[in-house]
């Protein structure tokens, strides 16, 4: 999300606007609603792309009235063509861009880019996430977390400080949010936790602060934690009004397909996870075996001296 924005804000797009997208963006994309609902339950599938959109709503409103600078640039957008880039979007206008491809040619495009770009993005954070959440549920006794998180308040604010620093993705917070409520986490906490985990953590906030500055930073963390907090305290009460457990209805998803079904998507995801998976692996080894060698097998960043070489940070 972090480059996505940063460019944003390059074209032109408003603080605000580039606030809302970044809180929005990780709860209601495609694969953080499905996951949450194969996971969780009804309740939480809806409730986490609503809170995720007032609370983008009203961080970028409160954003846009509070920048002294304004934000009125002009928004120049990238229309570039997604299947190959036959048009820059400048040179041909979009009605002469339309008949370049077929319909067959955009699906073969929409399909190619889901079942290799997009999850190869995915899959090292939803198995970290699927470990911590096993790890969770094996590990640590039932009593912990029902003595120390349960509910209320003193929850959602425990919820913050664990979460708030955590970096890790939507995606990857849905299992550990799951192993959560199986120990006795309230789902109005873990529901503070699903938001201030992808959206907020030590890195996203330093680079945020560079690009956005401090005040829009702040505006961007207290918003998140203020409205975290309220709905999950609202989220409580409607599972109590509603009376229904949020442990006895999570991840009941899967009860509604065939055993066979099930065993050929876990076969399919399998598949579809040992390239990414094996390319950070490689990725993590060979970063590892250069930091304790103490040297560098980047061609280029063996000619440049330490002056030259810049650290771009995290993205």
């Amino acid at each position: 999300m972090l480059p996505a924005a940063v460019l944003l804000q390059k074209q032109g797009a408003n603080k605000g606007a580039v606030t809302s997208f970044l809180i929005s963006t990780p709860e209601s994309g495609v694969d953080s609603i499905t996951i949450t609902y194969a996971l969780l339950d009804p309740i939480l599938t809806v409730a986490r792309p609503v809170v995720a959109f007032i609370t983008a709503a009203v961080a970028g409103i409160a954003e846009n009235l509070f920048d002294a600078e304004g934000g009125n640039a002009r928004v120049i957008p990238d229309l570039t063509c997604p299947i190959d880039g036959c048009c820059d979007g400048n040179n041909c206008t979009p009605e002469e861009h339309r008949r370049h491809h077929s319909w067959s040619e955009k699906l073969v495009a929409g399909i190619r880019y889901a079942f290799t770009d997009f999850w190869n993005d995915l899959a090292g954070w939803f198995f970290i996430g699927v470990l911590i959440a096993g790890a969770i549920t094996a590990f640590i006794p039932d009593d912990v977390f029902s003595n120390y998180f349960g509910t209320g308040l003193s929850a959602m604010l425990l919820m913050l400080v664990v979460g708030i620093p955590l970096y890790i993705c939507a995606t990857a917070s849905t299992p550990i949010a799951a192993a959560l409520i199986l120990k006795g986490v309230s789902p109005g906490a873990a529901l503070v936790f699903l938001l201030v985990g992808p959206a907020t953590n030590v890195a996203s906030l330093t680079v945020l602060a560079g690009v956005l500055g401090k005040r829009a930073t702040g505006i961007y963390l207290v918003t998140i934690a203020g409205s975290a907090v309220i709905f999950g305290l609202i989220l409580d009460q409607v599972y109590t009004l509603l009376g229904v457990s949020a442990l006895a209805t999570i991840g009941q998803a899967a009860e509604h397909m065939p055993a066979w079904l099930e065993l050929a998507a876990a076969l399919i995801l399998i598949a579809l996870s040992l390239k990414p998976l094996l390319k950070i692996i490689k990725t993590g080894l060979k970063t590892f075996a250069t930091r304790r060698n103490g040297v560098s097998n980047d061609p280029v960043a063996l000619h440049e001296s330490p002056n030259q070489a810049q650290d771009c940070g995290p993205t």
